[in-house]
C-alpha cells in the first residue's frame, strides 16, 4: 500500500487505521463506502470495474478514525490498465488493520466470490462479512444468503446491510472501529477523501459519463482535468476510438452537454463555488494498454 500519511493532526489518541474493502465487481463497495462516510466519496455505477483507482473514505468520529481503502474489484489483468488495477489491489492489502469483504444478497454466493474469500482469509487478519443489498428481500432469502457467506472462511463477523437505505450501516460501522487500534489521526478531522480535487472531478465527470452512454463505451473511457481555476474548470473525456467518441458526444453535442449539466453541480459541491464546466472528447486509440497515458491519468 506504500506508505501511510503523516500521522498526528493535534487531536490525541483514537482509534484508529486502515480497513481495506474487497468484493467483486458490482456487489455495491463503492455505494457502502460512501454509506459507512456519510457522504460521497467514490463515484457509483451499475457498471463493473467502475473502481480504478484506491479510493480512501475517512470515517471521522468523536474517538475514531476509521480509513477505507475502497479498492479495485479483483480480476484477472487483461491490458495495462487492469494490470495496474490489479497491483493497487495487492499492494493495498499489505498493511491493514482488517478486511470488509462485500457480497451482494442478491446474486449467487460463487466461484468469484470463493477466489476473493482464499486471498482475504490468507491474510491472517480479522475479515467483516457485509452482505449488501438487502433491501427489498424477503428475510428467509437473506438468512440464505448469510449461511452461504458464512462457509467462505472463518470471519469476525457477518453483518447484513443496505448502502442504499442505510439498514445495519451503523452497526457495521462500529463493528470496524472497535478493531482499530489506539493510534492518532492520520488525515485531518475535516477531510473525507484523499483524492486532490482534480481527481474528484474527474471521477464526477466520468461517473455521469458512465450513467449516459451504452455497453461499448464504458471501460474505453477516462477523464483529465487540463485546467481548475477560480471559474472555470476544462477537461477531456478519453475514449479509444472515432465510434466511441461519437456515442460520448451525441448529437448536436447533446450526450457531452448532458453529462457536463449532470456534474456540474457535483463539482461545485467539491469546489464549494460556481463554475463554468467545459468538456471535450477525444479518441485516444488503446490508451489503456498506454503505461505514460496512464501515468498521467494517475492510473
Amino acid at each position: 500500500m506504500g506508505s501511510h500519511p503523516h500521522p498526528g493532526w493535534g487531536y490525541g489518541l483514537l482509534r484508529s487505521g486502515f480497513v481495506a474493502v474487497a468484493g467483486r465487481p458490482n456487489v455495491g463497495k463503492s455505494t457502502l463506502v460512501n454509506a459507512l462516510c456519510g457522504g460521497k466519496v467514490a463515484i457509483v455505477s451499475d457498471k463493473p470495474q467502475t473502481t480504478r483507482r484506491r479510493i480512501v473514505g475517512i470515517v471521522n468520529g468523536d474517538d475514531h478514525q476509521l480509513v477505507l481503502l475502497d479498492l479495485p474489484g479483483f480480476q484477472r489483468p487483461q491490458d495495462a490498465l487492469t494490470e495496474r488495477m490489479q497491483r493497487t489491489v495487492d499492494a493495498s492489502l499489505d498493511d491493514v488493520e482488517a478486511i470488509l469483504f462485500v457480497l451482494s444478497a442478491r446474486e449467487r454466493i460463487g466461484a468469484g466470490d470463493r477466489f476473493i474469500a482464499k486471498r482475504v482469509f490468507a491474510l491472517q487478519i480479522p475479515v467483516v462479512v457485509a452482505l449488501n443489498k438487502v433491501d427489498r428481500l424477503k428475510p428467509g432469502h437473506i438468512a440464505e444468503q448469510m449461511a452461504r457467506g458464512a462457509q467462505l472462511g472463518d470471519f469476525h463477523a457477518l453483518h447484513p446491510v443496505s448502502a442504499l437505505t442505510g439498514d445495519g450501516i451503523p452497526a457495521l460501522r462500529d463493528e470496524l472501529v472497535a478493531l482499530l487500534p489506539e493510534g492518532p489521526a492520520y488525515y485531518p478531522r475535516e477531510q473525507r477523501t484523499d483524492l486532490s480535487p482534480e481527481a474528484q472531478i474527474a471521477e464526477l465527470v466520468r461517473e455521469k459519463a458512465l450513467q449516459l452512454t451504452r455497453e461499448e463505451v464504458p471501460h474505453a473511457l477516462s477523464v483529465e482535468v487540463d485546467e481548475l481555476a477560480d471559474k472555470v474548470v476544462r477537461a477531456t473525456i478519453f475514449v479509444e476510438t472515432e465510434s466511441q467518441k461519437q456515442i460520448v458526444v451525441g448529437q448536436g453535442g447533446s450526450v457531452v452537454k448532458k453529462i457536463g449539466t449532470r456534474a456540474r453541480p457535483e463539482v461545485e459541491l467539491v469546489l464549494g463555488h460556481p463554475v463554468f464546466l467545459e468538456l471535450k472528447v477525444k479518441a485516444r486509440p488503446r490508451w489503456r494498454r498506454d503505461e505514460a497515458m496512464l501515468e498521467r491519468l494517475g492510473l
